[in-house]
């Protein structure tokens, strides 16, 4: 049988990279408000409040994400029966049941869940909270609607419109951002955050009517069947349930994270959002496109174990030197990219931070590659639990970590929380021994050449010299090791095409 190619003549790794341009993109945006917010609004109580809302967003946008990875093969099934649109309609009427409400207790409720959210904390920072609060709800909720349409489009085998609705979604609010910040503030940035999704969700929806006028589909085609409304809550609910809860991990933080003081939570929030970007662009899209062609070729325990090991590998360099850069030069990028108020001690803490999160970073480079599988694998519903045990374990862990080791504790209790729920994931593919062999093994070979390249550089030579020597350095000694992992994994990468 002749492999199916996509509707733009992409293989999976090209796809794979359309979509990680399309989250560069995205995410490189979102660090260009990150340091709008810095430079304006400095770091104060009001910031902290910001980045408490925030978190509900972060929640909400990776189980849109989730969701996305969940509804794809019902819907690629549907358009080989010719009913895509009917099920992506109905799709969408079990969303909604659930954002509808949502949203109004968001507006309804923003006053206590921000002073949830903020730990009680000052006055400035619930009143930022609770006026960002609905916005970021809205901006949550359209991921979600934009991620069903996306995954429609995904099912006709077009992933270059969603990237550039999401892409101009992104520009233009980040547009309504710099417009309005001076007046507005942290409501300006969540009100552009709301337009960046609400926008993505209408371009998508308008190209597949337009597709749909120039196929002269019948209206009728597109009616939702209201009959099987509850299994499709319980898929979407199922699929996202992990994602949510490895979500919610990071908000249990914010509220233990203001315990630190003003600015504790703008601080953890930055560190975050530069960890979360990594592993954003390194591993999520790939692990998402490559998982489909693993359906094609199995999916027993060591060719799981392979496929983790192999997808991570080009992440977890990318992790070591973003380790690295922050260790030596951290505090001297955050003070320069930031602003003042972010010099010095503020400057560090963030370094520090965005180092303590590696743990955290390999992790969720490993948890985003083995997610897909699950679903290969018809394990999906065994997730929600997942999702449970990992945030039973880690409220403890927070408090414990905070308790003996501040912002730095927190950020280690997020790894270890996470590697938790990796764990369980790799147990319930029957592939967590040989994985973790795997994994070990490619992570002591990378954080070795970066010990070698960043330590005497750190010792030796000033921030920016001590950045770029030991990138140089750290590069040449793997390439002179030639680690047969790396060389085995872009094989099979390129295989998996």
């Amino acid at each position: 049988m002749r492999k199916r190619t996509t509707g733009t003549g992409l293989g999976s790794l090209a796809t794979g990279a359309v979509t990680a341009l399309a989250i560069a993109v995205q995410t490189g945006l979102a660090a260009v408000v990150g340091v709008i917010i810095a430079r304006e609004l400095g770091r104060s109580a009001e910031t902290d409040g910001f980045f408490a809302a925030y978190g509900v967003f972060i929640v909400l946008a990776l189980a849109a994400t989730a969701m996305r990875v969940t509804v794809l093969p019902s819907l690629a099934r549907a358009r080989e029966a010719r009913r895509l649109s009917s099920e992506t309609a109905s799709y969408g009427v079990a969303v909604g049941a659930v954002t509808v409400p949502l949203l109004v207790v968001a507006v309804l409720a923003a006053r206590p869940i921000a002073e949830l959210l903020t730990g009680f904390g000052p006055h400035e920072a619930v009143d930022a909270a609770r006026a960002a609060l609905p916005w970021m709800v809205v901006a949550g909720l359209g991921q979600a609607t934009a991620g069903l349409l996306a995954s429609a489009l995904a099912a006709l085998d077009e992933y270059v419109v969603p990237a550039l609705a999401f892409i101009t979604g992104s520009i233009a609010g980040l547009t309504v951002i710099l417009v309005r910040i001076d007046q507005d503030r942290t409501d300006a940035v969540a009100w552009g955050m709301a337009l960046n999704a609400v926008l993505a969700t209408v371009l998508m929806a308008a190209w597949l009517a337009a597709r749909a006028r120039r196929e002269a589909m019948p209206a009728r085609a597109a009616r939702a069947e209201v009959r099987g409304a509850g299994q499709r809550l319980f898929e979407l609910g199922s699929g996202a349930a992990l994602p949510f809860a490895m979500q919610a991990i990071y908000l249990v933080c914010l509220p233990i994270a203001a315990r630190e003081g003003v600015g504790a939570q703008t601080s953890f929030g930055y560190a975050y959002l530069i960890a979360a970007g990594v592993v954003g662009i390194s591993a999520s899209s790939l692990g998402l496109v490559t998982a489909v062609p693993l359906t094609r070729l199995g999916h027993e325990p060591r060719r799981v174990a392979r496929h983790v090991e192999a997808s991570s590998w080009p992440a977890l360099l990318v992790v070591a030197a973003t380790a690295g850069i922050f260790a030596v030069a951290g505090a001297e990028i955050a003070g320069a990219v930031l602003g003042g108020a972010y010099g010095d001690d503020a400057g560090a803490e963030i370094a520090r931070l965005v180092v303590a999160m590696a743990l955290y970073m390999v992790a969720a480079v490993a948890y985003s590659v083995t997610f897909p599988l699950l679903f290969v694998a018809g394990s999906g519903s065994r997730l929600p639990l997942v999702g449970l045990g990992a945030l039973a374990t880690h409220v403890p862990l927070a408090f414990a970590g905070q308790a003996v080791a501040g912002l730095t504790g927190l950020a280690l209790a997020l790894g270890i929380s996470t590697a938790v729920a990796l764990a369980w994931m790799l147990s319930l593919l029957h592939a967590l021994r040989t994985t973790m062999e795997r994994l070990a093994a490619a992570v002591a070979v990378v954080a070795g050449c970066a010990l070698v390249g960043f330590v005497p550089a750190g010792a030796l030579l000033g921030p920016a010299a001590a950045a770029l020597v030991g990138v140089v350095v750290a590069a040449g000694v793997l390439a002179l090791a030639r680690p047969a992992g790396l060389a085995s994994a872009w094989q099979y990468l390129r295989e998996l095409a």
